[in-house]
């Protein structure tokens, strides 16, 4: 059993943050492995994405302190971010963590680690991705499942454009099970074609 937590925040405006939050975390009690969950924030504005994300995961996994991020995908890594009631601050490490996940640390509690969807991948990619990283026998990095899932894309997108190719090649005549009447309407009309000698 995955929490798929779909959570609005009280301020409603139009920034990234006041929209629900798209999360899933692994059931507590699964068995350890290299993802805790999968994010898909809204943008790759740390400051205005990350308060609504640790506002949800400080009840469940004891207040967050520290964040840290791998810069790759981030243009803009905030010192601090404010959070209800408290600071989180926020690193980075380059070669030392992998650019798709975010590390979060609960000084009472732990360390987890999210896959972080980058946020122009689609909704359906999306919703593959954020299954796979909670699915309890996996056992990928979080850069190996943005990588499984953008093989899985392209093998669908090239399903589709032989379906493609296809329709247009059967469309054209193209499959042998046409063939017979294509042949049968061609030999109708050289059948009633006269010959020479019946008066042409």
């Amino acid at each position: 059993m995955t929490a798929t937590i779909l959570l609005k925040p009280a301020v409603e405006d139009r920034t990234p943050s006041s929209s629900p939050l798209r999360l899933v975390l692994a059931p507590p009690g699964t068995a350890p492995a290299l993802i805790d969950g999968a994010w898909w924030p809204r943008s790759r504005d740390l400051t205005g994405e990350l308060p609504a994300l640790i506002e949800v995961l400080d009840p469940l996994w004891g207040r967050i302190t520290r964040v840290t991020v791998n810069p790759t995908f981030w243009p803009v890594i905030p010192r601090k971010v404010p959070v209800q009631g408290h600071v989180v601050h926020v690193g980075w490490f380059e070669a030392e963590q992998d650019p798709h996940k975010l590390l979060l640390l609960s000084y009472t509690v732990g360390r987890w680690d999210l896959l972080v969807i980058p946020p122009e991948t689609e909704p359906a990619t999306a919703a593959r991705l954020m299954a796979t990283a909670t699915d309890p026998s996996r056992s990928l990095t979080a850069t190996g499942l943005i990588h499984e899932a953008e093989r899985f894309r392209a093998a669908e997108a090239a399903a589709g454009s032989d379906l493609i190719r296809e329709a247009v090649w059967d469309s054209e005549g193209g499959h042998d099970a046409r063939r017979p009447a294509l042949h049968a309407s061609v030999r109708t009309v050289i059948d009633h074609v006269p010959t020479p000698a019946e008066g042409m």
